[in-house]
């Protein structure tokens, strides 16, 4: 099935966007933009020119997801969350070499009104509480919550929480999908 744009999207000559994506009212993808099968872009959305998008990536309404930001598959954009780019920016100081390059790995969640600084990786199947502003890297399957953003918990990859302890060991059950997770070392994996 071929792609589906509306008429008001500006979709500039070389952008990359792959087999059953949707581009939505007023978006605009740069040229250089590189966007994966069956994704999903809302009303006003922006992506820029370097910028990776993986497959089956949801971005709602009003994100701008500018230079530097690469998203991995399955990844959930809540609407009128944030990306930035520069650090420190300044409107009278020039600082495009200066962008910082943030991750957004596989399955993960940003909440609604979040706000990724640049220069940060979001882990696999991590969820960021609506309204967070995460300035530091987040671990897989990690919930973050608050400005700055900390963690709260743990969350499994159907998207609820597990029963286990913010640091050292244990093991917890996923209550939806009956998946098996193992905190070792501070570090939650799903058991195969």
């Amino acid at each position: 099935m071929a792609s589906n744009f509306h008429p008001t999207a500006i979709i500039d000559p070389g952008a990359q966007i792959g087999s059953e994506t949707r581009i939505w009212h007023w978006v605009h993808v740069c040229a250089g933009a590189r966007i994966g099968d069956g994704c999903s872009l809302g009303q006003n959305v922006f992506v820029g020119n370097d910028v990776v998008i993986g497959n089956n990536v949801k971005i709602q309404n009003n994100v701008s997801v500018y230079d530097g930001v690469e998203i991995e598959d399955d990844v959930f954009c809540g609407p009128s969350m944030v990306f930035t780019n520069v650090y420190n920016p300044r409107a009278a100081v020039s600082r495009k070499d200066e962008y910082r390059k943030t991750v957004v790995r596989r399955g993960a969640t940003l909440g609604a009104n979040s706000t990724i600084v640049c220069g940060t990786t979001v882990g696999e199947y991590a969820f960021v509480a609506a309204g967070a502003v995460v300035n530091r890297d987040v671990k897989p399957y990690a919930l973050v919550a608050g400005v700055p953003a900390r963690q709260t918990g743990w969350m499994s990859r159907f998207g609820e929480r597990l029963e286990l302890p913010l640091t050292g060991n244990g093991s917890a059950t996923c209550p939806h999908t009956g998946d098996r997770y193992q905190l070792a070392s501070d570090q939650c994996l799903r058991l195969p």
